[in-house]
């Protein structure tokens, strides 16, 4: 598979990767029951035998199980992946969530306990979840560069982080890549992330490109979400709202049949063609799924589709926020 950079801009290079990752969090985390530990094991190494390096979990995902999993996974293939995670929650053993701390001791113990889950050495890429509004990012972002030079963390990222607060992070510590959520139905990166990271040589790691299950067409207004799946509880997927966002799927499900590819293909192609630094990170739980989406890679579209693309984009007004109103609130989106 093609390689990717994330902070090609940064003194000495950045970081390489697959042009599509794998993000992990739906193995055990928000979408309900899924396949037992044997089963997700061996999808992990499917990816990488298929060609995926970079890999994304947190210690919030479980919590604490994904980290885990995925450490066991990919132990035997270590110096061939690059593994992300993330730290910025008070998280206590038994699970808990007790709100944002991203002061520097908390930093520097979560991350000797994320090496003791994912069971390695260094972390390849540390993100801030989500930013801190009570402690200053230039703290944070000083935290962060004391373990890349103590040798615990190779690069630091960010999630969700607005380009103000991108620059000033960087200032401290240069950013390797900011993390956010980016697909033909949620395009609020491009109005100022994007251009502040084009600006400062930072890549850019998309996450939910497929808009959760969304863009896959396989989702339908009648389509029941397992108990546990919070998707049961996003506006964006309640019934009248999913009945307005499918005209979206419609078009581009028009647009994939006269390319000989699905929506999923067409929605991750669309991703690549915006930057060389932009690298999608769709989750899965199934091989058929990861093949497919691992196929967009070699999805060639040329001008007039992604010309067809956009139009189909802008002619449809996607209804209901991304996150229900009490974490929008607490994740300061």
């Amino acid at each position: 598979m093609e390689r990717r950079i994330l902070g090609q801009g940064l003194p000495g290079g950045g970081l390489e990767v697959s042009a599509i990752g794998f993000g992990c969090m739906g193995m055990t985390f928000a979408y309900g029951p899924g396949p037992d530990r044997a089963e997700n094991i061996s999808l992990l190494r499917d990816a990488v035998e298929l060609g995926v390096t970079l890999f994304d979990t947190a210690e919030l995902y479980g919590p604490f199980h994904n980290e885990m999993l995925v450490g066991e996974a990919l132990r035997p293939v270590r110096d061939h992946v690059v593994i992300a995670t993330k730290f910025a929650f008070d998280l206590t053993p038994d699970g808990k969530n007790h709100g944002l701390n991203s002061q520097p001791e908390h930093v520097k113990r979560v991350a000797d306990e994320c090496l003791a889950r994912l069971g390695i050495d260094v972390i390849d890429l540390f993100y801030q979840h989500r930013v801190d509004p009570n402690v200053p990012i230039e703290d944070t972002a000083g935290a962060v560069k004391e373990l890349i030079e103590a040798g615990k963390v190779r690069h630091f990222g960010m999630s969700e982080a607005s380009a103000a607060t991108i620059r000033r992070a960087h200032d401290i510590q240069p950013v390797t890549a900011v993390q956010g959520e980016y697909s033909l139905w949620e395009r609020e990166p491009e109005n100022a992330v994007l251009p502040t990271l084009e600006e400062l040589g930072i890549g850019f790691v998309a996450y939910s490109p497929l808009g959760r299950g969304f863009l896959t067409g396989k989702i339908s207004v009648d389509t029941e979400f397992a108990a546990g799946d919070f998707r049961n509880i996003v506006p964006r997927f309640a019934a009248e709202n999913r009945a307005a966002n499918l005209a979206l799927v419609a078009l581009m499900t028009e647009i994939a049949i006269a390319k000989g590819a699905t929506t999923a293909q067409i929605a991750l192609a669309w991703l690549l063609v915006q930057k060389p630094w932009i690298v999608p990170i769709p989750g899965t739980r199934h091989t058929d799924r990861l093949t497919e989406n691992l196929g967009a890679a070699d999805l060639v579209l040329t001008p007039g589709d992604l010309a067809e693309i956009e139009a189909a984009s802008r002619a449809v007004k996607i209804v209901g926020e991304r996150y229900p109103e009490a974490a929008m609130k607490t994740l300061g989106l």
